[in-house]
């Protein structure tokens, strides 16, 4: 369950926890510490610990810090960048729509 009180799909738990691992070791990677890199990314040793275990209520915002504070920041923008995939390029002279309806 999530703090919404919706059970949260597996998809989304388990790239959580995935999430969560690969940036506890880049963590350990820099040999920081939990609380070094905490305080780095302005949030509580308690917050990381459940962003590092895979917790996906953790604010995205806390994600973006924690990216930011190790360095890779940046990679995860360009991994989510559309025009880094072969869709996103066939698609980059259309117009998009300011909204899309169902």
């Amino acid at each position: 369950m999530s703090n919404s009180g919706r059970p949260v799909p597996y998809a989304v738990d388990s790239a959580a926890r995935e999430i969560g691992a690969h940036l506890a070791t880049w963590r350990k990677l820099q040999r920081l510490t939990a609380q070094q890199l905490a305080e780095r990314a302005g949030i509580a040793r308690s917050t990381l610990s459940k962003l590092e275990n895979g917790d996906s209520s953790v604010g995205f915002d806390v994600v973006l810090r924690v990216a930011r504070a190790l360095g890779v920041l940046q990679q995860l923008e360009d991994a989510l960048d559309p025009l880094e995939t072969d869709l996103g390029r066939a698609r980059a002279d259309e117009r998009l729509p300011q909204r899309v309806r169902s």
